[in-house]
């Protein structure tokens, strides 16, 4: 990638701050929890993957912020940190499943008295946290990759890359691995209101490692997959359900009815960790609502009456009978999806 998303450097969580680009490439450091959980909060760091990995160095933060503390003091600090970043965003599974990985290492070791050695087994998960994403994301890319055409064009929506991951991203990562392999795919990037994540990020991301992108407002996505040669459409997740609902940014769910209006397959790729195979369908998907501002006064001009009533959900959820494909670092489920998904969860808790 041509920038890193994150990194644990000098006992801070180095983050790019993605609500400046593409205007600016800055990094800030967070080294206490509330700037952590603000940065996930505000989206300097977003995307399901790096939002888990971004919590776990906050956990890690808040233990080394009371490891000269009594025992209890630390363990207290450090149950705080886990809840703050909990409550920062609903939807993105990832959030928990890696705030659940840290909290297990902290109870693995309830038997000890030293802070220090507790501080260094957090940051050595976080670490494994880290480095398995990368690997994942260039399994993922690999496994999606034998999908795209030798020669073809695909839309995708929102950003899915790797600005939301440790490496080369998710629906992105497919992209990224069929063009080093040669394969020549070209990329229709929804702008995905309302903050533009489609234009302001993957635009960017691609343009700078090569990849061959249109930007198109989102009300375009029909006209395009009606009259360009669209191989297909491959979107990430935030929450996948046990059926093989998806849970994404709002606009997917659109993207995909349209793709199936016009028999382009639609894929979603994301890792393990997005399964949450105890919700039965993504009609029990937590779906997130976020300021009216961010439409009201969107990249800080009023297109809006300052006062009018605004609902912004931030994702929407794409029943399973619109999604040609799930692939994750395990392989590629195909209709009906149920049995593979649980599979997959079942074997990733072995891990």
């Amino acid at each position: 990638m041509p920038v890193q998303t994150l990194k644990w450097q000098d006992d801070a969580l180095v983050l790019l701050d993605q609500t400046s680009l593409p205007e600016y490439v800055t990094y800030e450091a967070c080294r206490d929890v509330e700037s952590v959980a603000k940065a996930i909060e505000v989206l300097m760091v977003r995307g399901a993957p790096a939002i888990g990995l971004a919590a776990a160095y906050g956990v890690l933060i808040g233990a080394r912020a009371a490891v000269n503390d009594s025992r209890d003091i630390f363990y207290t600090c450090v149950h705080r940190a886990i809840e703050r970043l909990r409550q920062t965003r609903p939807t993105a599974v990832n959030l928990f499943w890696a705030l659940d990985h840290m909290k297990n290492v902290l109870e693995g070791c309830a038997d000890l008295e030293d802070n220090e050695f507790i501080c260094d087994r957090l940051l050595e998960e976080a670490n494994r946290l880290f480095a398995e994403d990368q690997e994942i994301c260039r399994r993922m890319g690999t496994n999606g990759a034998a999908l795209l055409p030798a020669n073809g064009q695909i839309i995708t929506h929102c950003n899915a890359g790797g600005l939301a991951t440790a490496d080369y991203g998710t629906a992105l990562g497919v992209v990224y691995a069929a063009h080093e392999q040669g394969k020549k795919i070209a990329v229709f990037a929804d702008e995905t209101r309302p903050l533009l994540q489609g234009s302001r990020l993957t635009a960017w991301e691609l343009q700078q490692s090569g990849v061959p992108v249109k930007v198109i407002c989102d009300n375009m996505a029909a006209t395009v997959l009606r009259k360009e040669a669209i191989a297909c459409c491959i979107v990430g997740a935030d929450r996948i359900a046990a059926n093989g609902d998806v849970a994404n940014k709002i606009g997917t769910y659109g993207l995909a009815l349209m793709a199936e209006a016009h028999s382009v397959p639609f894929y979603v790729v994301a890792p393990v960790s997005t399964l949450d195979v105890s919700l039965d369908s993504g009609d029990e998907i937590p779906i997130e609502e976020r300021s009216g501002d961010e439409i009201r006064n969107g990249m800080g001009k009023w297109t809006a009456p300052t006062d009018i009533d605004v609902y912004n959900p931030a994702f929407d959820v794409t029943p399973h009978h619109l999604v040609s494909a799930i692939i994750s670092e395990q392989g590629i489920a195909h209709p009906p999806f149920e049995s593979t998904l649980r599979t997959w969860a079942l074997e990733a808790s072995k891990t």
